[in-house]
């Protein structure tokens, strides 16, 4: 089972817009990163979002450009200063490939409690419109298979 879990991407200040929707630069961004899914072939058979307009946005972009038949579900468990175990005791029932979109500092702490069972150790640098693809092995351990930032990606 894979886990892709991404951080939005880039959004307006609240002063700017308290709805904080992506910006210009974050619908590319997003746009780089869901046509590099496609043309990898990522399947996702589970796409979730944190219910926050800017999440909302990413995702609906990823699920519009990979063509998935996978419904976005808004979860209320993944927003920024949500408790990463809250999130992770569902992990019984993840049987699907699965692509989650949230918010720092929640998905930071979620890969490392999933590596490491210690969400206070920052393992990965996000920006935003980042993907990080963790895969459980046969053991039930998580792995990182692998990390994308848009602006490595094409324009």
């Amino acid at each position: 089972m894979k886990l892709y879990l991404v951080q939005h991407g880039e959004a307006f200040n609240k002063e700017e817009n308290p709805d904080r929707p992506l910006t210009d630069k974050g619908k590319s961004d997003v746009v780089k990163i869901a046509t590099f899914l496609k043309q990898a072939n990522i399947k996702i058979e589970r796409l979730l979002h944190s219910g926050k307009l800017r999440a909302q946005q990413t995702a609906e972009s990823i699920s519009n450009i990979i063509e998935t038949s996978a419904t976005v579900e808004s979860n209320g468990l993944i927003n920024p200063n949500d408790y990463p175990k809250a999130f992770a005791w569902q992990d019984d029932s993840w049987d699907k490939d699965t692509l989650v979109v949230g918010h720092l500092p929640f998905l930071a702490k979620l890969i490392s409690h999933l590596l490491i069972d210690n969400e206070a150790t920052t393992l990965i640098a996000y920006k935003p419109g980042s993907v990080v693809c963790l895969e459980c092995d046969e053991s039930d351990k998580w792995i990182i298979e692998w990390v994308i930032r848009p602006e490595l990606l094409p324009d």
